[in-house]
């Protein structure tokens, strides 16, 4: 296991079935670090939201600034270093902007939802770390249904690619902290423990300091 001397903060972003919460998993038992996840079974709005996306989406998207805000914290100061599955900065720049951009939350909410995420941003520590895993939408696709959730069956690769240009978007103007992104398409990270490995030792490499970096690279 190893042991870090300095307190680290780091977030797992991506798209719906990029191996987030995998990751987070392994990493988190691997260093012995605390681990976050998605509210999604005490969450009380996704019954609602998913029956009434139009009326239910606000109230949806307060109830994830409030929670990931509080999760964010909890984990911040926390003595322990702690890695997180999925980060509120998604929230805004991702799913609340796929949600105005489909009709389902109207201007004047979409407007009120971003000035309050806004002010609750920018009182929060960054992150030492950003994990950003992308995988194709076709590979994405697959994975979501093999899990077979209920709660995705409506899933579609119109929408994925929506939320990667939205991604993309973000990616380009992320500046809170240092960026590894990880094709998470090339690493099985459940049943091969040495690519978890490389993953770790890429993360140690960025915590030293060293610049963004994509991996795998591309082979050409």
């Amino acid at each position: 296991m190893v042991q870090y001397m300095t307190k680290r903060l780091i977030l797992v972003a991506g798209n719906i079935g990029a191996g987030k919460t995998s990751l987070t998993e392994r990493i988190g038992a691997r260093l012995g670090w605390e681990t976050s996840f998605e509210s999604v079974a005490d969450n009380p709005y996704l019954p609602d939201f998913y029956a009434d996306m139009k009326q239910w989406s606000f109230h949806l998207q307060i109830f994830f600034l409030g929670h990931r805000a509080q999760q964010h914290l909890t984990l911040a100061n926390s003595p322990q270093s702690a890695i997180a599955d999925r980060s509120i900065y998604e929230d805004a720049h991702i799913f609340a902007r796929s949600l105005h951009q489909m009709g389902n939350l109207s201007e004047r909410d979409y407007l009120a939802y971003r000035r309050l995420y806004e002010l609750v941003v920018a009182g929060l520590p960054r992150p030492d770390l950003l994990l950003y895993l992308n995988a194709p939408v076709p590979v994405l696709l697959e994975r979501i249904n093999n899990r077979g959730r209920d709660i995705e069956s409506g899933i579609s690769a119109e929408y994925l690619t929506l939320l990667e240009s939205y991604y993309d978007d973000w990616m380009q103007a992320f500046d809170l902290c240092p960026v590894l992104t990880i094709r998470s398409q090339d690493l099985d990270f459940v049943h091969k423990p040495q690519h978890l490995d490389i993953v770790i030792d890429r993360i140690e490499t960025m915590l030293a300091g060293r610049e963004d970096m994509v991996f795998p690279l591309n082979n050409h």
